[in-house]
Formats: structure tokens, C-alpha cells, sequence
């Protein structure tokens, strides 16, 4: 998202900021279900983003569409997004998923309590986006699952919610949302999105980093530190064991990546022979 669609979306968030220290679950559920109306219409996607109607209009169709079946607050946000300039039909779409992701991870975030393991709300919620994207890369059959286009909705919700037993409501949300409606991309793309909001709250930058066996404590704690020294803030580390490496290591900082593994470099072997 770029250009108008970027500064409307940055408007937003904005003021949503107001609303996040009183959100609820329930905000975020009424977002993502107006998200999937609009969705649903590509009519309704092209009337919301049509540049020759005025704000005013748009705001007023989503408030004769959706008054009275959501709350007050859902309402405001969606027609102050309707209200706003996008660039593209699908941009508005994209602004209302952000906005309800915002929402859940702002809930966590709220959480005073410090768990027993002595981290807060918004830790426990990335823990458990990594752990579900964790469990379906490691099993082919659940990834068929996950994307089979003939499954119901709540057929992948059960799996999903199967997968992460223990997962805090914060974290059934968005999974759930991610895989009953991933809008063109796997659900594991869309909860890894879902985390890096996530760590975007904390100030924190994700390193996904794959091995080929698990690593030491102390191994862990020289990477951490090496890493939080090269990008000069704390990394949040998601660590995933992947034998197809053969060996070495693979890290991901965002588009950044940097791939010491045997399979790297048999593939630049491979590129050279050629």
C-alpha cells in the first residue's frame, strides 16, 4: 500500500489510538465482519473506493449498510475508512484488516497481568502466532488442510484452534480470521503479518531463523545479542527447525536475508556450474 492509500491508513490508525486503550474483541470481530462484507461485493469495494464520490457519500453507505448491526465504534471506524482516499479497490480492505489486527493486538497489549513464564499479553500473542505457523510448516497434510478451498470456514477454525490448544482468545482471533479468510494468501503469511503488527506495537523488529536441530541456550543468547547488536534494537527471535538446510543457518529480518546454509550454498554451486 502506497501513496493516498498509505496516508489514509496512516490517518486511521491515528485515531484509532484513542479507541485501544478501552478495545475489546468484540470491536475487532465486527471489523473483520464488515471486512468480509466488502470483500464479498467487488460493487461495494468499487462504490467505497470511487474517487468522483465524495467522503461524505461513502461514509453514509456504510452507515446505511451497517447501522444498527454493529456497535457505534466499529461503525465510526469503518465509515471514516470509507471516507478516506484509496488508491485501489482492494486498498480499503487491506486499511479494515490492519484496523482490526490493531484492535486484537491492542486487547493484549491491555492485558496488566504478567503471566507465570514472566511475559506479558503481547508476548504470549506473538509466542502463539509462531507457534501456529510453526505446527502447519511442519506438516504437509495440515497445510493441505489449512488451504483446501472446499473446507468450511469453521472446519479450518476447529483445526486451527486444534493446532494451538492453549492459545490466548487474542491469538484464536486473528488464526482463525487468517484461515477462514486470507484473502489470497496462505494463513501462515497472514498470521506472520499478524505478528509483525504485533512487534511493530513493541518497538521490535522479527528475525525468523531456521536451523537444521534446535540450538543451545547459550547459542541462543550469543545469537540474540549478535543480532540485537547489528540492527541496533531488540529482535524478536522465531526460531524454526528445518533439516532440509542440511546446515548452517538462515535468517529473515524483514525483506533482509541473510542464508549461510549447505543448501544456499549448493545452490550457488549449482547456479555457477550451469
Amino acid at each position: 500500500m502506497a501513496g493516498v492509500s498509505s496516508e489514509s491508513l496512516t490517518a486511521a490508525l491515528a485515531a484509532l489510538e484513542a479507541k485501544l486503550p478501552f478495545a475489546s474483541l468484540q470491536l475487532a470481530k465486527e471489523l473483520f465482519g464488515i471486512l468480509g462484507t466488502v470483500d464479498s461485493s467487488a460493487g461495494l469495494r468499487r462504490a467505497l473506493t470511487d474517487p468522483s464520490r465524495s467522503g461524505d457519500e461513502k461514509s453514509a453507505l456504510i452507515k446505511q449498510l451497517f447501522g444498527g448491526k454493529v456497535s457505534a465504534d466499529a461503525g465510526d471506524i469503518a465509515s471514516g475508512l470509507a471516507g478516506s482516499r484509496w488508491a485501489s479497490a482492494r486498498d480499503i480492505g487491506d486499511a479494515l484488516e490492519t484496523l482490526a489486527a490493531s484492535v486484537v493486538i491492542a486487547v493484549a497489549e491491555n492485558k496488566s497481568a504478567v503471566s507465570a513464564s514472566g511475559i506479558t499479553g503481547l508476548e504470549a500473542l506473538e509466542n502463539d502466532l509462531f507457534s501456529f505457523n510453526q505446527a502447519v510448516d511442519s506438516n504437509h497434510e495440515v497445510q493441505r488442510a489449512v488451504s483446501e478451498p472446499q473446507a468450511s470456514a469453521a472446519a479450518k477454525v476447529a483445526l486451527a484452534e486444534k493446532l494451538v490448544p492453549s492459545a490466548s482468545e487474542e491469538a484464536k482471533v486473528l488464526i482463525g480470521q487468517a484461515v477462514s479468510q486470507p484473502r489470497g494468501l496462505k494463513a501462515t503469511k497472514l498470521v506472520r503479518r499478524f505478528a509483525e503488527l504485533a512487534a511493530k506495537r513493541q518497538q521490535r523488529w522479527i528475525a525468523t531463523v531456521s536451523v537444521t536441530r534446535p540450538l543451545t541456550e547459550t547459542q541462543t543468547s550469543r545469537l540474540q545479542a549478535g543480532l540485537n547488536a547489528l540492527y541496533g534494537r531488540e529482535l524478536k527471535i522465531n526460531m524454526n527447525v528445518d533439516p532440509a538446510l542440511i546446515g548452517g543457518i538462515r535468517i529473515q529480518v524483514g525483506d533482509e536475508v541473510v542464508d549461510a546454509s549447505v543448501l544456499a550454498r549448493l545452490g550457488q554451486l549449482h547456479r555457477q556450474l550451469a
